[in-house]
């Protein structure tokens, strides 16, 4: 079959519309002048890299100090929100596939809501309710307001690792004698594994990087990453630190991609090996 030229075209502007971008924050990471945000001078000449926003963030440096202190926040949150997301959305999964009932439709309705209501209505939600409890908004309004969003992307991400699962495997380990527990962590958290592993890393990229939500339910001194680098992308001159730290940022998360492409690799082979 022949090669359409114009299906390549148009796959080269997809990628370049989505990945340029990502790039230009990679280079940008490297700009000497964070006044003028460009690698020439007055004259048009090239005046080459800096590495100088690097040093200043594994240095301490005065300057991004409030910066680095709202990305401590963010990660801390994120980390948070992550784990108690996973516990709570694998839970809520198991509930629904291994119980089908009304009560359960309604449970599947509450689940599906946020992942299809706007974050500016979930945000002043979360903010009535907090004014009307009497609740500080602080670091745990924003902890609450996470989970609240990322349980549904870990219970939808957990109960389609479940459409394939085989219950007769659980009924196995009963009949030989496996208590309720034992059958759990031995028997069905290693198959799904891989699926906690998706939701807690969609989890963790949702709170990194969330910005509505959070506007509403944070208080004084807890900017957030995000938030902060809202507020200061205008009139920083210290904006490639920005720029810098999100490169370290998609390092750390190509990891985190990689290693759930590990570990989602092994399972097929674990089960391979078992069956011989």
């Amino acid at each position: 079959m022949k090669r359409s030229n114009f299906s390549a075209v148009v796959l080269g502007i997809v990628l370049a519309f989505l990945y340029v971008p990502i790039l230009l924050v990679v280079a940008y990471g490297f700009v000497p002048n964070g006044v003028s945000m460009s690698f020439f001078d007055a004259s048009g000449r090239f005046i080459g890299f800096t590495s100088k926003w690097y040093s200043q963030i594994f240095g301490g440096h005065h300057a991004v100090k409030a910066l680095m202190q709202s990305f401590w926040l963010s990660l801390t949150i994120a980390g948070l929100a992550t784990l108690v997301s996973c516990a709570i959305g694998t839970t809520a999964a198991l509930a629904l596939h291994r119980w089908k009932d009304r009560l359960q439709s309604i449970h599947h309705s509450l689940v599906y809501t946020p992942l299809i209501m706007p974050d500016i209505l979930i945000g002043i939600s979360l903010l009535m309710l907090f004014v009307a409890a009497n609740v500080e908004c602080g670091f745990w309004t924003i902890l609450i307001a996470h989970v609240t969003f990322c349980v549904s992307y870990v219970a939808m991400t957990v109960l389609a690792r479940l459409q394939d699962f085989d219950d007769r495997i659980v009924e196995a380990a009963y009949d030989l004698g496996a208590g309720p527990w034992y059958t759990f962590f031995h028997v069905e958290l290693p198959i799904l594994l891989p699926g906690i592993v998706a939701g807690g890393l969609l989890a963790f990229t949702l709170s990194i990087d969330d910005v509505v939500i959070t506007s509403f339910v944070n208080g004084a001194g807890t900017n957030t990453f995000p938030t902060y680098v809202s507020s200061m992308t205008k009139h920083s001159r210290n904006l490639p630190c920005v720029f810098a730290l999100s490169t370290l940022m998609l390092i750390f998360t190509c990891a985190l991609v990689g290693l759930s492409k590990l570990i989602s690799r092994r399972q097929p082979q674990n089960k391979t090996a078992k069956g011989k």
